[in-house]
């Protein structure tokens, strides 16, 4: 399985992005996409989650209410919707994949991620 993001780039204060993960390699019945995000001499943290049924998403609560997560199985890609975008969302921003889905706190959790991307840069400007 190899996952790719893209979108990441340079905004200012307020402004918006859309982040886009890929999947290319096996399918699967039973999966979650999450969102993760590093920045530099911090530890990476969860942004987003999403289950491949979609009746379950997962936010942080540094971006609920601002960021927003879908996906569409058939395009094997997960979008990440970023609005109102501060200073300290200025991370690389990594797409991951968990097969199966233990429980919805496995979601939030980086260690039980199976897959992942080498990361998308976002940087937004004061």
């Amino acid at each position: 399985v190899r996952l790719v993001e893209s979108g990441g780039k340079l905004v200012q204060t307020g402004g918006s992005l859309r982040l886009s993960c890929e999947a290319f390699g096996d399918t699967f019945d039973d999966y979650a996409i999450g969102w993760f995000r590093q920045a530099p001499g911090k530890e990476r943290e969860f942004v987003s989650a999403i289950k491949w049924s979609a009746d379950t998403t997962h936010y942080s609560d540094s971006v609920k209410g601002r960021f927003t997560i879908s996906r569409d199985n058939a395009q094997n890609a997960v979008w990440l919707q970023m609005h109102s975008l501060k200073p300290e969302d200025t991370a690389v921003y990594y797409c991951e994949l968990q097969i199966p889905v233990t429980n919805s706190q496995s979601m939030r959790n980086d260690s039980q991620y199976n897959y992942w991307g080498r990361g998308t840069q976002v940087t937004v400007s004061a």
